[in-house]
């Protein structure tokens, strides 16, 4: 059986923050409540990641890397900001 998303209210999510992400907010993970229907990229906004976004920045959702920035969150999910990786 599915899970029924509430139509209005709030939802709680995990943020898992990896590497120069992890270090800049001084967390790796947050759990976060949001309004229903809040995306990826309102989280990017709320958390100031514009910035990474330009440089690489990949959003991982309940395991799947690479998801649109427009794509909704919902209750009890998972969503991974891996930074983009440099080296030499």
């Amino acid at each position: 059986m599915e899970k029924e998303e509430p139509i209005e209210g709030a939802i709680k999510v995990k943020l898992l923050f990896f590497g120069p992400l992890a270090e800049k907010l001084n967390q790796r993970t947050i759990e976060l409540s949001l309004l229903y229907g809040t995306t990826i990229n309102q989280i990017i906004e709320r958390f100031d990641l514009k910035s990474m976004v330009s440089d690489g920045l990949i959003v991982a959702l309940d395991g799947d890397i690479g998801v649109d920035f427009d794509t909704e969150v919902h209750d009890s999910s998972e969503i991974a900001f891996l930074p983009p990786v440099s080296g030499g």
